[in-house]
């Protein structure tokens, strides 16, 4: 447990209540205890976005993943059924894929067991005289997936509810604002290292109070006085139902999106963005890499398999201009939550839950909260 130094001011309560509540003490995000409890709490235990089914499209396609330390692998068998197992070889525990590709067989890099793309044992080299040896005991382990909208998602309790239970009434409100969601492909792919905690990203994400003084492009594109903030059990909606600026300072909107702009959190590391212009839906999702440290990786899709120039625009609004923003004022408030000065702060919550309340962000530490409890 962390040492809490005198000076420090002292922990006020986390309240049901957002108007009255307190935020997360600054020892959620500096604290290496419950980093690790983090893990098995939320991580291991909710469904995390892997990948898209556009990326599996032939017998033996695959790609690995990793889930706050455990590895994982996704893989289209022969008959065009997709599968999640254990990337570790039950062997000796070497991880048996990495990144993406095409294989016939998973062979191990290290003692070369093969196993078929069901997971199966196929075989291994001079096992002939060893006693009791039981090959289904040593096929792949699985792992729970669902396909969500053509989007792969896993899940490391085998005992965990579906998706469209924990998740209930998301997928209808992602097909109204993307009616064209079942023809995107994965179009574009874009990774960010953040020294700041996973939940810190979460939590900008969460709000917009922050987005007049920090975003001038952004409020230029989206219209904010229509920007409202909607909290699920388990998901939250964030939706600007105006149209956007045709010529914003962002970058020219081209395309048929009437509504502005939508997006979601859904819990625990995941952001869904659809942005102004042609169809478009894309993943920013926040992966934990160490206690004040984030992966951040970015998959944008679109209607075919290249980026039209629209989509384009948006991307290098995305990359160049917002990204570097919010990553900027991640890491400057990691920086803040050490100050001997700082431990909590108060959540700014109106009774009308206009765009510049931070409900959104009291929902998400609510989750935490109860998660590790």
């Amino acid at each position: 447990m962390a040492l809490i130094h005198p000076q420090k001011p002292l922990e006020q309560p986390f309240t049901n209540d957002p108007q009255a509540s307190y935020t997360l003490p600054s020892r959620f995000y500096t604290d290496a205890d419950i980093y690790k409890q983090e893990k098995a709490a939320i991580f291991w235990k909710s469904w995390v976005y892997v990948g898209h089914a556009s990326q599996l499209q032939q017998q033996g396609d695959y790609l690995t993943a990793s889930l706050h330390g455990q590895e994982v692998l996704v893989m289209r068998d022969q008959a065009g059924e997709l599968g999640a197992f254990f990337n570790v070889c039950p062997h000796r525990g070497h991880q048996l894929l990495e990144g993406c590709g095409n294989t016939r067989v998973i062979v191990c890099p290290y003692h070369a067991w093969c196993f078929d793309q069901q997971g199966t044992f196929l075989r291994g080299r001079n096992l002939q005289d060893l006693k009791q040896f039981c090959e289904p005991e040593f096929n792949l382990k699985t792992v729970k997936l669902e396909l969500f909208l053509g989007f792969v998602f896993v899940n490391l309790d085998p005992n965990a509810p579906a998706m469209t239970q924990v998740y209930a009434g998301l997928a209808d409100e992602i097909k109204y604002y993307v009616p064209k969601i079942d023809e995107v492909e994965h179009q574009y792919h874009a990774d960010y290292s953040v020294a700041a905690n996973w939940k810190l990203l979460m939590d900008n994400f969460l709000e917009c109070y922050h987005c007049q003084p920090a975003h001038k492009d952004f409020v230029d594109l989206v219209d904010m006085p229509s920007y409202k903030t909607k909290a699920h059990d388990y998901y939250s909606s964030h939706i600007s139902h105006q149209p956007s600026n045709s010529n914003s300072n962002a970058y020219k909107v081209e395309g048929d999106q009437t509504f502005g702009y939508a997006a979601w959190f859904v819990w625990p590391n995941l952001t869904i963005w659809v942005m102004p212009g042609d169809a478009n839906i894309s993943m920013l999702q926040m992966h934990p890499d160490g206690l004040a440290q984030c992966h951040e990786t970015l998959d944008w899709h679109g209607i075919g398999k290249q980026l039209n120039q629209a989509s384009q625009d948006a991307i290098t609004y995305l990359d160049e201009v917002l990204q570097p923003e919010d990553i900027g004022l991640c890491e400057s408030v990691q920086k803040g939550l050490s100050s001997l000065a700082y431990n909590q702060g108060r959540f700014v919550v109106d009774d009308q839950r206009s765009h510049l309340s931070e409900h959104g962000v009291h929902h998400f530490q609510e989750l935490v909260i109860n998660a590790l409890n």
